[in-house]
């Protein structure tokens, strides 16, 4: 049974998600706007390859804490069971994709829908996890692992302990969907084979190295999303 907690709650999941993690990090500890640089993207994938990892791991780390905190804290607050965790959680991704704070753009959805599932189903996101990493290191591609891990969260699910029975498979399906078409122009670099890869150095626009913890006076805007 809902009540008015309940709505006010889940409009502060959207409000939690939509803070600009990588944005601000960016403006306080870069000076710059991660939009303009990088893949353009508000994820901590750019922020990593745009300003290094110790501006990244921060940006990872709220970001996840954007999705778990409505997840698994917000149903306790209003007196609700599932599936409204997972509403609030998708709220929460929906703010960080579409924030408010930078003219409705964001991040792709990976991080903060991490978050938001580990408090539902945590035995498939360490599994998505190891996936994940698998993926990004053999193939070079954080994308195509990102997209990859997206479709398989469903039916890793439902195959591992997880709260609301086949309806969360169900629901984790349409958050898969909206993840992989937020990658939907990673798509298409990786069918033309445009799509840049992961590694110890990152392109720079002017198809100069940039090393991930590189001063981002050396950085130029390249292709945004």
């Amino acid at each position: 049974m809902t009540n008015s907690l309940t709505w006010i709650l889940l409009a502060l999941a959207y409000v939690v998600g939509a803070t600009p993690t990588s944005y601000w990090v960016g403006r306080a500890a870069h000076g710059l706007d991660l939009r303009e640089h990088g893949s353009g993207n508000l994820g901590a994938t750019n922020a990593l390859r745009v300003m290094g990892w110790k501006s990244a791991i921060p940006v990872l780390l709220v970001d996840i804490g954007k999705g778990w905190v409505p997840a698994a804290l917000f149903p306790l607050l209003a007196g609700v069971g599932f599936p409204w965790g997972f509403f609030f959680g998708l709220a929460a991704i929906a703010g960080h994709m579409f924030s408010f704070w930078v003219g409705f753009k964001g991040g792709k959805g990976m991080a903060t829908g991490a978050g938001a599932l580990l408090a539902l189903a945590p035995t498939a996101v360490l599994i998505g996890l190891i996936m994940w990493f698998s993926l990004t290191l053999g193939s070079g591609y954080v994308s195509l692992a990102s997209i990859l891990v997206a479709v398989a969260t469903p039916p890793i699910i439902a195959f591992t302990p997880h709260q609301g029975g086949a309806e969360l498979v169900w629901l984790s399906s349409g958050l898969a969907a909206l993840i992989v078409w937020k990658h939907r122009t990673n798509i298409r670099r990786l069918i033309r084979g445009e799509e840049n890869r992961f590694s110890r150095t990152s392109k720079a626009g002017n198809g100069e190295n940039l090393p991930l913890d590189a001063s981002i006076d050396v950085h130029t805007p390249g292709d945004k999303p």
